[in-house]
């Protein structure tokens, strides 16, 4: 069965579970601090109590309050990263459950960058632990159609669309104010390392990891089956679709970087939920403008 938000939301504070999508893949949440709620992912999932569970959150505050320490090597990455597809795996305190983290002592947590996942944590008031929609070890779903062919009518499914990114989120440990890949991601540890790094002067400016970037979430996509949900427009140069806010943009990059900030003004003021830009073509005259998409994005080099 298809549930509203607010059903799900309910269910989640019932001690139930519920699929809900993501932008990485679609999740199988249930309230993290209820210990015998984790346990119903678990047997659903088929999966070994030895594999930890990531937390999602709706805000940084209700990440420190699951987390024991928040050193400013999280703030900084929180600050560039969130919402979005990245994991920080920090000491956990005590009213997290020791099946949320397979009796390890540190805690994954991640602000999901989708709008139905954080209108979901908001209402249930709870941090929700959430692993992928399917059997443990089987394809991760990135449909609702394919958390209903894992798991049938055995749980209930917020429909949500594809999924945007389409994989798992990229997860680093933070000990010591150093950082440690734990799976890699779309955000490379790369990029990670150099927003984490102490912050020495730049020898240009314009060359933070987030630049020139709009009040409104924006995207860099390849195709528009990627685009999220929710009221937003879209500026491609290639591939057209019928989103209701369509922008066109020009195929000669000095026409293009002419027009660009003054289209990203003109749409964030219209209060959008999502800016989704098609990304330009990967030739040497557009790596200006690739270079100030992905800083607008906070995505550089990803």
């Amino acid at each position: 069965m298809s549930l509203s938000i607010d059903q799900a939301a309910l269910r989640i504070r019932a001690g139930g579970l519920v699929a809900f999508p993501t932008e990485t893949v679609y999740g199988l949440g249930a309230n993290a601090l209820d210990a015998a709620a984790v346990r119903q992912i678990y047997e659903l999932k088929r999966r070994p109590a030895t594999s930890p569970l990531i937390v999602h959150v709706a805000s940084v505050e209700m990440a420190r309050q699951i987390t024991a320490e928040w050193p400013p090597v999280a703030e900084e990455l929180a600050r560039c990263w969130w919402p979005g597809p990245l994991t920080l795996v920090l000491p956990k305190r005590e009213a997290v459950p020791d099946i949320v983290t397979a009796g390890l002592p540190a805690v994954g947590v991640r602000m999901p960058a989708h709008p139905i996942a954080l209108a979901l944590i908001e209402l249930a008031g709870v941090p929700i632990a959430a692993p992928s929609a399917n059997l443990f070890a089987g394809i991760s779903p990135t449909t609702a159609e394919h958390v209903r062919a894992a798991f049938g009518d055995a749980v209930d499914v917020i429909e949500g669309g594809p999924a945007r990114v389409g994989i798992e989120s990229t997860v680093v440990a933070i000990e010591n104010g150093s950082l440690r890949l734990l799976r890699p991601g779309m955000i490379s540890l790369g990029d990670l390392e150099l927003a984490a790094a102490p912050k020495a002067a730049h020898p240009s400016p314009g060359m933070h990891a987030r630049h020139y970037s709009p009040r409104t979430p924006l995207f860099l996509i390849r195709d528009p089956r990627e685009l999220p949900e929710g009221r937003g427009a879209y500026l491609w140069w290639r591939n057209a679709t019928d989103v209701a806010r369509s922008v066109r943009m020009s195929a000669d990059a000095p026409s293009y970087a002419a027009r660009l900030y003054a289209v990203l003004h003109e749409l964030d003021a219209e209060g959008l939920d999502w800016i989704a830009v098609e990304l330009p073509p990967n030739e040497p005259e557009w790596a200006a403008i690739h270079d100030r998409l992905r800083r607008a994005a906070g995505a550089l080099g990803s």
